[in-house]
């Protein structure tokens, strides 16, 4: 792929614009005065959707996927890794000499043109991402952002949020690795989370992690309390390290909804929960430290965190039952939020749609062990059937095994095939002070599943 220079194009077209890696890059090439359109295959006449109607509020032209779009003055079309070379728009681009891009090509374009901080690893990146820009923003640095979950805050405000352009030096990126394309980045400061099982097997993850620290820069932020991340800091100039556990020199405490830690016997209290979210406010404040903001501004600006869609967001609390959505999908981010819940309530009960059936394979051992050993006595494990997105391939597992295997481990383990009928499954069995925990990633419905299981339950 030779370089693009983004001053040198001036109409985007986007096949999947839906997607939330997608709508963020969009969003932001609109947000610097950019031509943008694109279309998706949920962009349909009779349906109304909220996601088309804030894009095309952001100037962004919508059209459904038939290839009504691709006309004009178009200079480049944008594709991810989910938009195959059959797709019709795909095939068209192609029979009219277009230029066509992948996401994270354009992504690193636009890095190009900002102070980038690239935030990378197999957990955490879309909250540690609005921790840093939350702070960053509140020290009047003005960033931009590129995410892949929207920020409460910017919800609120009627907007997508996974975007901003901001007009400061930094622009604040997830960097994804799931797919390869985190090594195409060069940003000006890398931050590197965790290393865990997810996608790809470890040995491969150090190799792209790894590289992408070579396309680093001036900083490398490193994680020294993770033992697989630990190991890519030398301790040299170049690095910056930080460990949870050391860096919040005042330990952690979780009441209720809110966790509390000091940082240099600067005390932090942020309405969040999880000691995970301690860990990825660290990170965050680690960064914006060494960017020159105080530990004192960084408490008082994440003491207003508003959090990010679908992140342990609560979405309803009655008559001592609690409903929390979150994004977790790999056995990590399960176990992690499981956890966190557990410092609530008496009893968890604890949803999850398994997403693709490679991916269920490939962590099958890994969600039946991490799973079994984060449940309590009393909690409970449901999952649904395995989200299917379509495509060439083999369906030779189901979420029931990996039910099956955390059975046969002695924990409280059941399988509802129609994750519809879930609600009218545990309804008989809910007792006071217990916390439904919703999770699942890559099905458009869990947007709506939440808001499905809190009208049954908690009318």
């Amino acid at each position: 792929m030779n370089q693009i220079n983004i001053k040198d194009y001036h109409h985007f077209f986007f096949i999947g614009i839906a997607g939330a890696g997608m709508s963020a890059i969009a969003q932001y090439l609109a947000g610097i005065g950019k031509q943008v359109s694109g279309s998706d295959r949920y962009f349909t006449q009779d349906t109304n959707n909220e996601l088309r109607r804030k894009l095309e509020d952001t100037g962004i032209k919508t059209f459904p996927q038939d290839g009504s779009g691709l006309k004009g003055e178009i200079q480049m079309v944008i594709v991810s890794t989910a938009v195959e070379k059959s797709n019709i728009e795909y095939a068209k681009a192609l029979e009219n000499n277009l230029r066509i891009v992948h996401r994270a090509d354009i992504l690193a374009a636009i890095s190009e043109t900002k102070k980038t901080i690239a935030v990378s690893g197999t957990s955490g990146k879309s909250t540690t991402v609005a921790m840093l820009y939350q702070i960053m923003e509140y020290a009047g640095y003005a960033p931009s952002l590129i995410t892949g979950a929207g920020l409460i805050s910017l919800i609120k405000k009627g907007e997508i949020g996974n975007a901003v352009a901001g007009k400061g030096d930094y622009l604040i990126i997830e960097a994804d690795e799931s797919d390869g394309s985190l090594i195409k980045y060069r940003p000006d400061t890398g931050v590197l989370l965790n290393i865990d099982k997810d996608h790809k097997e470890i040995s491969v993850l150090k190799d792209i992690f790894k590289k992408f620290k070579e396309n680093t820069r001036n900083l490398f932020v490193v994680n020294y309390s993770h033992p697989i991340a630990s190991q890519f800091s030398v301790n040299n100039k170049f690095d910056f390290g930080y460990t949870a556990c050391r860096y919040c020199t005042g330990g952690f405490k979780q009441s209720g909804y809110e966790i509390r830690f000091k940082i240099n016997e600067v005390n932090f209290k942020i309405p969040i929960i999880g000691k995970h979210n301690m860990e990825n406010a660290a990170a965050a404040v680690a960064v914006a430290h060494q960017k020159g903001i105080s530990l004192e501004k960084c408490a008082q600006a994440l003491s207003a965190y508003k959090g990010i869609y679908r992140r342990m967001q609560i979405i309803d609390s009655k008559n001592g039952i609690t409903i929390i959505d979150d994004y977790a999908h790999n056995p990590v981010k399960i176990a992690a939020a499981i956890s966190a819940c557990q410092n609530i309530a008496d009893k968890v009960i604890a949803w999850f749609q398994p997403h693709g059936f490679g991916p269920t394979r490939f962590l099958k051992d890994e969600f039946i062990n991490q799973i079994s050993a984060t449940l309590g006595p009393d909690d409970e494990i449901w999952m649904s059937e395995i989200y299917y997105a379509g495509g060439t391939v083999t369906k030779d597992i189901s979420a029931n095994d990996l039910i099956k295997g955390i059975k046969e481990k002695g924990k409280n383990a059941f399988f509802v095939e129609n994750k519809l009928d879930f609600p009218a499954e545990i309804k008989k069995g809910l007792t006071n002070n217990t916390l439904i925990l919703l999770m699942g990633a890559r099905d458009p419905s869990l947007e709506k599943f939440a808001e499905y299981v809190s009208e049954k339950l908690l009318p």
